[in-house]
């Protein structure tokens, strides 16, 4: 027998799936840094407003289908 080492099989697979976390870890950390600049540079709340909720008033709001009558006109036809 030699005196040389040989190597676990095994151990080639750990190294390539450490290789393969550093490099998923690099992406994210550059995932990263590129939202961060974005979410800089981007628009800023200069309103002093939620972009998703400007615009919208508060109380009772319309029925976008429609199918309900008004509380107006409800009473003429329960009285008929």
């Amino acid at each position: 027998m030699s005196a040389m080492a040989t190597r676990n099989p095994l151990a080639r697979g750990k190294r390539e799936r450490e290789r393969a976390r550093a490099e998923k870890q690099k992406e994210k950390a550059a995932r990263r840094a590129e939202a961060r600049t974005r979410r800089e540079s981007g628009p800023s709340d200069v309103g002093g407003q939620d972009p998703d909720i400007a615009g919208i008033v508060p109380g009772p709001q319309a029925n976008p289908w429609g199918d309900e009558p008004d509380a107006e006109g409800n009473d003429e036809e329960e009285k008929s």
